[in-house]
């Protein structure tokens, strides 16, 4: 049985905190089984401070208190020497938890949260996005994996400490955040301003599409998570299903024993899942105990694909012959465990206790899986927002015109190129779609053009006809079905 206060904070720790959703590691026995025991037992012995350690932190302690020119909190003192210690690791997965965001994150648990929905992590001092939530301000925004935010609302996040950043990017529902992004390939930083909003924790959804082709989406690996595909999946294969896509772009990932119990659904009995790798480089195997499918597979991942997510694709392309489409996964391959309890102050410690490899034992971390056939998305799935405070017109050049052509091009307002040049063609695109939002027509882009711009996009890229990725990935599969068709 899974602990609530342990396995529930693997789930969506970085909805609330900031940190990635990990592996979740419930009780030393329940990393991959049964089996697991004496390995974690072995990566977490514990010998605590040693005398003249212990006389140094006190003797600190002291000087500061009796010394420091103004009064001191010791709380302060001591929670910021337990989490300086979490920092000196140089490990974004691994962090410390103060009583008051442990409590917090409790209350989230049992269902939504308000925030902008994005899972974040912390990399040598920068808060950047793992991937943003499906449905989400984030996602709706155009917020990316791999991200950088750099400030919220004018406040700097640069050096700050991965819970006091999440607590200035999260707020009530209906406020404001306005984000500066650093994007690879942007020269200045981006601008999005969102408002947050509740974001669902719904993990599951499933489509049938032509030809008997089941869709299913994994958003995270709740502890739910598994219960709600196997139901989803039974109902598709009810309907006559004939082969699977399986979705797992922007899944930051989730609950070990969740997706080892996923995978067994695919994969045949006795064929590796996953390998779990402590200190001692002792290494623990997950086989499955279930069974293959008689209908073909595809996995669709992309940058944003992490954790579970990269478990899950790894071993179905290892041991069940599935296929991988879209594009590198995230790379994040570090198994965390979350320590509640020991400290007795209802702080709260995460860290990381293994790595996990693929079946074959290959360890992802920092490359990530790369897929079997690359599909890119159109490049206005990825357009930088317009920055609003100017009106872009006849003869700028500069990256705001680039996005605003990509947006055009994108919605079908063809303005012949693409390079940040406004030219003639560009104004007569701006018109022309100016005349459709039943704008006034001028051929600039003010700030109403510009937010008109957007919001047309974000109803283009949420059209399912326009995902390159999953559209391959349903053609892939028909393809399959017919070539096994023709053996028959």
């Amino acid at each position: 049985m899974l602990k609530k206060s342990t396995a529930a904070f693997m789930i969506i720790a970085a909805l609330l905190c900031g940190s990635l959703v990990t592996l979740g590691v419930t009780g030393y026995s329940h990393v991959i089984g049964q089996a697991a025991g004496e390995g974690l037992a072995s990566a977490l012995q514990v010998t605590g401070l040693q005398q003249k350690e212990s006389q140094k932190l006190g003797t600190a302690l002291s000087l500061i208190e009796s010394n420091y020119y103004e009064t001191v909190d010791r709380e302060k003192l001591i929670d910021g020497a337990v989490n300086g210690m979490m920092e000196a690791l140089g490990d974004p997965y691994s962090n410390y938890m103060g009583k008051e965001t442990a409590e917090k994150f409790e209350e989230s648990i049992e269902g939504s949260f308000s925030g902008i929905g994005a899972e974040v992590s912390s990399d040598n001092g920068k808060v950047v996005v793992v991937s943003p939530i499906k449905g989400s301000p984030a996602e709706k925004a155009g917020i990316q994996a791999k991200d950088v935010i750099l400030s919220v609302n004018g406040e700097s996040l640069e050096g700050m400490e991965l819970n006091a950043a999440v607590a200035k990017i999260r707020g009530p529902k209906g406020s404001e955040a306005t984000l500066k992004i650093q994007r690879s390939g942007s020269v200045e930083p981006l601008e999005f301003v969102l408002t947050r909003d509740d974001v669902k924790l719904e993990t599951v959804y499933a489509t049938m599409e032509k030809d008997n082709v089941g869709v299913i989406e994994v958003t995270q690996f709740s502890l739910n998570t598994a219960e709600r595909f196997k139901e989803e999946l039974e109902k598709l294969e009810k309907q006559g299903m004939k082969g699977l896509v399986i979705d797992v772009r922007n899944d930051p990932g989730g609950v070990l024993p969740i997706v080892i119990e996923m995978a067994e659904q695919f994969v045949p009995a006795g064929k590796s899942i996953v390998q779990i790798e402590y200190k001692d480089k002792k290494r623990e195997v997950s086989t499955s105990k279930g069974s293959s499918k008689a209908y073909p597979v595809v996995v669709l991942m992309n940058k944003g694909s992490a954790s579970a997510s990269e478990i899950l694709a790894g071993a179905l392309q290892q041991s069940a012959g599935a296929k991988l489409i879209g594009d590198n996964s995230f790379g994040k391959g570090t198994v965390q465990t979350s320590f509640d309890k020991q400290l007795g102050d209802g702080s709260l410690l995460k860290v990381t206790i293994a790595k996990w490899l693929t079946p074959d034992g290959t360890w992802i971390h920092g490359k990530g899986i790369k897929p079997d056939i690359a599909v890119a998305q159109p490049d206005y799935f990825s357009v930088a927002p317009i920055n609003k405070s100017v009106a872009l017109q006849y003869n700028m050049n500069n990256a705001d015109v680039k996005s605003a052509q990509t947006m055009l091009d994108g919605l079908g307002y063809k303005p012949g190129r693409k390079d940040g040049y406004f030219d003639a063609g560009t104004k007569d695109a701006v018109k022309k779609f100016q005349s459709t939002a039943k704008l006034q027509v001028t051929g600039i882009i003010d700030a109403k053009t510009a937010e008109a711009l957007e919001a047309a996009l974000i109803k283009v890229i949420q059209d399912p006809v326009h995902d390159n990725q999953r559209n391959k990935g349903i053609a892939e599969i028909q393809k399959e079905i017919k070539a096994a068709a023709s053996k028959k």
